[in-house]
């Protein structure tokens, strides 16, 4: 187990193991050393998670999971620190530069479920934050991470998103675990679901509703 060494370092561990943070009273620049015992971590949570994809073949996207880490990491210190950082943040919320696949999004859900809690508590402080859109658009891009989240998704292909089976498993499980009726209501993803529950569908949703494509249309 790395040491708690820093800043970044004791974020991620604290976020990981008790899901709270401890936002300091600066932004302090992360060291590739830092990033390196953060990409090491990250691969062994995420082996530990692998045991629930049922899939032997995915690995973690180390270098994702980082860029998702310092994210999350900057994205709750300016909750805070907000003096002469609107020069920064091209640097500290970077736009994603790497390849979307299914590793991409897993390894950075590791830090990224997180995100949207930080968002909402950004907004109780100022709705008009042009960090919120920032931060919106990733977690558009990595929707899995924002499923209880009300994102604007309608431009999704989602039978193209959801092809891989290990990753169709897990999206429809989280849809379930945090009842996002928004998302279970899209014919696509319904028709996936009641699939899911077969006859148990009132056992495990009973309040979800069944949504014929046709009347969609």
């Amino acid at each position: 187990m790395v040491e708690n060494t820093s800043p970044f370092l004791d974020t991620l561990f604290l976020l990981r193991k008790e899901e709270c943070i401890t936002i300091f009273s600066n932004i302090q620049t992360i060291s590739k050393k830092e990033e390196q015992d953060a990409a090491d971590y990250f691969e062994s949570e995420f082996e530990k998670e692998r045991l629930e994809f049922l899939s032997d073949y995915l690995i973690c996207d180390k270098e994702t999971a980082v860029w998702a880490a310092k994210v999350f990491y900057h994205a709750a210190q300016l909750y805070l620190v907000r003096e002469n950082t609107a020069k920064d943040l091209d640097q500290l919320i970077p736009e994603f530069r790497g390849e979307k696949n299914v590793s991409a999004l897993l390894s950075a859900d590791l830090s990224l479920r997180f995100l949207p809690q930080i968002i909402t508590a950004l907004q109780t402080l100022d709705p008009n934050d042009p960090l919120i859109g920032r931060l919106e658009n990733i977690l558009s891009q990595f929707h899995y991470s924002g499923v209880e989240y009300d994102l604007d998704l309608g431009k999704i292909n989602w039978e193209e998103e959801l092809e891989d089976p290990s990753f169709r498993k897990l999206y429809l499980e989280r849809i379930v675990e945090k009842r996002a009726y928004r998302l279970a209501e899209i014919p696509y993803i319904n028709q996936l679901l009641i699939a899911e529950f077969g006859l148990h569908k009132d056992e495990l949703w009973r309040e979800l509703k069944i949504i014929n494509e046709e009347e969609n249309k």
